[in-house]
């Protein structure tokens, strides 16, 4: 009898990559509509192509520097939590040794473990390494696996950037009468995507999501060409 193999991901790389994946399609989505609507708002009032392509790539580098700053910003934060939060349990359990070893098996007891067996658990993950044992169980912290502020940025700054790609391509390389409909469709169908994506990554019914994310963009580029053929027939 053959035993059954076990290929699926344990459960804290599964989160941390499913949160990398959300992380990546949220940027391209925000990258997406943004620069769309940005693009769509100046084609509402001037058809020079140099003027759009100008606007498109200010805002697809503004958008991702912003991104990027931003999420460096955030997850520095969360790493800095991380350590503070592994320091004073080290510091703990250097001068209270027994107390802590007490508090691991009642974390232990509260997952469902009998007291004698969450006892022996307890006092092996302890003499294996008591730290790691504790970040795990009592914080949820991985000590060897830091939340990285570089990643993060890099990960934001180029989601963000192949997002914005799709409508800058889209408002620039078709002849002046397809540009605005080539836009719109193309950006439609790839907002479509990430709304599905960001659905199945959540575990969640695909159909609204993708609703809520065509709907949205459609109202941002709907507004944003109003406004742009408004000043464009005002003369500003």
């Amino acid at each position: 009898m053959t035993e059954p193999t076990h290929a699926e991901a344990h459960e804290g790389a599964l989160g941390s990559r499913l949160n990398w994946l959300r992380a990546a399609v949220l940027g391209a989505n925000d990258g997406i509509v943004s620069t769309a609507g940005l693009v769509v708002g100046v084609a509402g009032a001037t058809d020079d192509r140099s003027v759009l392509l100008t606007a498109g790539l200010a805002g697809l580098l503004a958008g991702s520097m912003s991104m990027a700053a931003g999420e460096y910003v955030s997850v520095s934060t969360q790493r800095d939590s991380e350590k503070a939060a592994l320091a004073l349990e080290r510091r703990e359990l250097s001068e209270e040794p027994e107390a802590e070893l007490d508090e691991l098996t009642e974390l232990l007891e509260d997952r469902g473990l009998s007291e004698e067996v969450a006892r022996e658990a307890a006092v092996q993950l302890t003499e294996r390494d008591a730290l790691k044992a504790h970040a795990r169980v009592e914080l949820g912290i991985d000590p060897d696996e830091l939340t990285n502020p570089w990643h993060a940025a890099w990960a934001s700054f180029l989601a963000f950037t192949v997002g914005a790609l799709l409508p800058l391509l889209a408002i620039v390389l078709p002849p002046v009468s397809w540009r605005l409909p080539v836009t719109v469709a193309s950006v439609l169908v790839a907002l479509a995507g990430t709304g599905w994506s960001s659905a199945r990554l959540g575990s969640a019914a695909p159909g609204r999501a993708v609703l809520r994310n065509v709907a949205g963009g459609a109202l941002a580029m709907g507004v944003t060409y109003a406004v742009g053929a408004l000043l464009g027939a005002a003369g500003v």
